[in-house]
């Protein structure tokens, strides 16, 4: 349906609904309950050079409207994904694209050009909130140094669609989306999860190993949105906005803030199926307000 396609850079999608990295596996986890071919963009779990185990359990904990993760980027490493995921993923009608995570500018490099010669593999999608650990733990994202630099890096060696993802635990985010458009990013994706922790009052200990971990869901998605608009009206490439999508009013209040696409997480986990309610959900809205192409709404908030 040519109404709903949406570009990101020079990638065209179908429509803007995606699903976000982290929350939807690589996609095959869903396969029972949707047709993962009627979506925009899967974004698949975070992918490293190496093969990491993660953080230790309890890694996950729920709060009042949203959930807390400290997961630990567990995955097998890139060349497993390349030889064993990929195979099983590629002839999907939709747009894979790999969440590439490093803890050192020349991990992130290295992990990229494994990604390179993957056809179906159209776009990189830059997870920046990883710690640097050259730098004592700071993440990328949040210095427009850091940032610049790690971006400008894999740049230089990818040819293709380059998403930069970027941490909401920053002073300015606008800074740092102005700093990763000037290295070269084909487009943002905002936000990732925001530093929380949960504590039992009956132990006296945190709900977490790692005390602290990452907010996510519904509680967050004021904040975000916020976020989407601010960054909209710092930068001028593409921004696919996330935070706290649950329906189809979400989804177009990121769409008016600036998002050209969206990304769906946490409410995956309550509701499979919820990316398809979803991408029905704005069919009827454009046919409800008379709308003839998605572009028409991006950016388009009443002030």
């Amino acid at each position: 349906m040519d109404r709903l396609k949406v570009n990101i850079g020079n990638l065209e999608f179908q429509n803007p609904v995606t699903t976000a990295s982290g929350t939807f596996g690589y996609g095959t986890e869903y396969a029972d309950f949707i047709d993962l071919n009627r979506l925009g963009g899967i974004f698949v779990k975070g992918t490293t050079l190496e093969p990491r185990q993660g953080n230790d359990y309890p890694r996950m904990a729920e709060t009042p409207s949203g959930m807390l993760n400290s997961v630990g980027l567990q995955n097998k490493g890139v060349d497993y994904f390349a030889e064993h995921i990929y195979p099983t993923i590629r002839d999907y009608n939709t747009h894979i694209i790999v969440n590439v995570s490093g803890s050192t500018v020349e991990d992130y490099v290295k992990c990229t050009e494994r990604l390179i010669d993957l056809e179906k593999v159209p776009a990189i999608e830059l997870n920046i909130s990883c710690p640097n650990i050259k730098e004592g733990g700071m993440a990328f994202g949040t210095s427009c140094a850091s940032a610049a630099q790690v971006t400008r890096a894999v740049r230089k060696v990818y040819p293709k669609t380059l998403i930069v993802k970027l941490s909401p635990n920053v002073t300015d985010v606008a800074d740092i989306a102005r700093a990763v458009e000037d290295e070269g990013a084909d487009s943002v994706s905002l936000v990732n999860t925001f530093l929380g922790m949960a504590i039992d009052a009956e132990t006296r200990k945190p709900k977490l190993s790692t005390i602290t971990g990452g907010l996510s869901g519904p509680c967050i998605k004021p904040i975000a949105l916020r976020m989407v608009w601010q960054v909209y009206n710092a930068i001028k490439i593409p921004i696919i906005g996330m935070g706290g999508i649950s329906n189809t009013a979400d989804a177009i209040e990121f769409m008016l803030a600036g998002s050209t696409a969206i990304q769906i997480g946490t409410y995956n986990f309550i509701d499979p199926a919820i990316s398809m309610k979803v991408i029905d959900g704005i069919i009827d809205y454009m046919d409800r307000h008379n709308i003839k192409s998605i572009s028409e709404i991006i950016g388009k908030l009443d002030i």
